[in-house]
């Protein structure tokens, strides 16, 4: 039964489940030290030149998903020590160079970093090379070549570099937490904090003093999750751990979506505000596009706040794909209705660690959100919703939408609209190619999971955005 896209996912589960486990039993810290150990047990190593170093990487894993380095406001970090095994970034002449006699890739290079050997084979001298490509252009046998890490190409904000150390390194300024550099790093050596320990004590406390409700506001992604059970097993599984009911954050999506839409009328141009790795990117390359941004929280905030509004013993933890939800849950404006944020990972972890086997469970169910809520997880929905929202509400307005799957077509939306060359009035962004579905905390990712959310909008009981959200009034 295979839960996990890769090993790497498996290992990091591995050691959020035992973390888990301890927490639960009260015995975390007496046996903290020996989780290490436990995941990697014997003399020899199984990813690592030796177990005492593969066990000094588990004790950093470790952690990090205790929390992490509580100096660092980012909620993405590197491990260093785990950060060893990529070729040093940069410009590299391959063996394909032939040692021609026209020398193109020295002309071009205004530092002097070119040098010939004795086969008249081009060498760079790494101390005068800037990284400007130019002799990669030039080079008629493309031999020369850009050696970027893994993480460098998936970080399509540019926020990670090399550091002295040879270890990635991460622009806190420039980073919007989107996980992409998580999710991609073969070796595992940048993480996401987890706030696993926080939603089980949330629990444990719930349950021993029964003075508040915990409340898990699930994504509209989880329909393309935990594929080996079903979705109504899944939402048993939440009450077996402890969860006093479980509410679509879809539901969220669609009093977004009547407000935003409104909102959009009003002000004629909007982007918006659902993702929060999006906003995040606007706030840090095109500050002077923050007033474009929609005012609305996103559906996880806006839910919690009508919950908390109207029970004042709850607790909100939100479940979902996003390790962008975990820099939100610190805004100002959101964190007061949202106590803690879980992954789909961390989920998995926590449903082993209580030795809960989903699929042996009956059926529980989700029917408090239109079909309009539940596509927000995939790109495209949101700006669907918003037509569909406007049509309710006989509101005649020409919504011209861009949906923006993956940081990059946002940037380009926005850059467009800085230079005021934008054919659109609402930017729908979605820091994730193929949107929520495509998060970082995801136990699956592909294509199928947008037919899996398609299919699981129209399963839903509200057919319309108001059929929803009227059992909000």
């Amino acid at each position: 039964m295979r839960k996990f896209d890769t090993k790497v996912q498996h290992l990091k589960y591995k050691v959020l489940r035992e973390v888990a486990r301890h927490a639960w039993n009260d015995t975390l810290l007496e046996k903290v030290l020996d989780i290490p150990e436990m995941i990697a047990p014997g003399k020899t190593p199984t990813m690592r030149c030796c177990v005492y170093k593969e066990r000094a990487i588990l004790a950093e894993r470790v952690k990090v998903v205790m929390g992490g380095d509580k100096e660092n406001p980012n909620v993405i970090e590197v491990i260093d020590i785990a950060c060893d095994e990529c070729p040093s970034a940069g410009y590299e002449v391959t063996d394909s160079c032939r040692g021609c006699l026209a020398h193109r890739c020295e002309d071009v290079c205004k530092r002097g970093a070119l040098s010939f050997d004795h086969n008249h084979v081009a060498h760079i001298d790494k101390s005068k090379c800037v990284e400007c490509g130019q002799c990669a252009k030039v080079c008629p046998y493309s031999a020369i070549v850009n050696r970027k890490r893994p993480c460098q190409n998936a970080c399509k904000v540019k926020a990670i570099s090399i550091n002295k150390n040879n270890s990635a390194a991460i622009d806190n300024e420039k980073c919007i937490s989107c996980g992409a550099c998580v999710y991609q790093c073969p070796f595992g050596a940048i993480m996401d904090k987890s706030y696993i320990l926080d939603a089980i004590d949330i629990i444990k406390k719930s349950e021993n003093n029964k003075k508040y409700k915990v409340y898990a506001l699930v994504a509209p992604s989880i329909s393309s999750q935990f594929t080996y059970a079903k979705l109504g097993q899944v939402i048993k599984g939440l009450k077996e751990l402890g969860f006093y009911t479980v509410v679509e954050a879809a539901l969220g999506a669609d009093m977004v979506a009547q407000t935003e839409s409104k909102e959009l009328v009003e002000k004629g141009f909007l982007t918006s505000s659902c993702c929060p790795a999006f906003v995040s990117y606007i706030k840090s390359a095109f500050p002077e596009l923050l007033p474009l941004v929609s005012h609305n929280l996103s559906p996880m905030g806006a839910l919690a706040k009508y919950i908390k509004e109207r029970d004042e013993n709850a607790k909100v933890i939100f479940i979902g794909p996003c390790t962008a939800k975990k820099a939100e849950l610190k805004l100002e404006n959101v964190k007061p209705y949202v106590d803690s944020v879980l992954t789909f990972e961390e989920l998995q972890a926590l449903y082993d660690s209580k030795d809960i086997d989903i699929t042996t469970l009956g059926e529980d169910v989700l029917d408090n959100a239109s079909y309009f809520g539940r596509i927000f997880a995939r790109t495209g929905g949101l700006s669907e919703a918003v037509v569909q929202a406007l049509k309710e509400q006989n509101i005649e307005f020409d919504v011209k939408a861009v949906s923006c799957d993956g940081i990059e077509a946002c940037k380009a939306a926005l850059l467009k609209k800085s230079k005021n060359v934008l054919d659109a009035n609402f930017i729908e962004g979605m820091a994730c190619v193929g949107g929520c579905i495509g998060g970082a905390g995801c136990l699956t990712h592909g294509e199928k999971n947008k037919a899996e959310v398609d299919k699981y909008g129209r399963e839903a009981l509200e057919k319309t955005i108001g059929d929803a959200i009227s059992v909000l009034k």
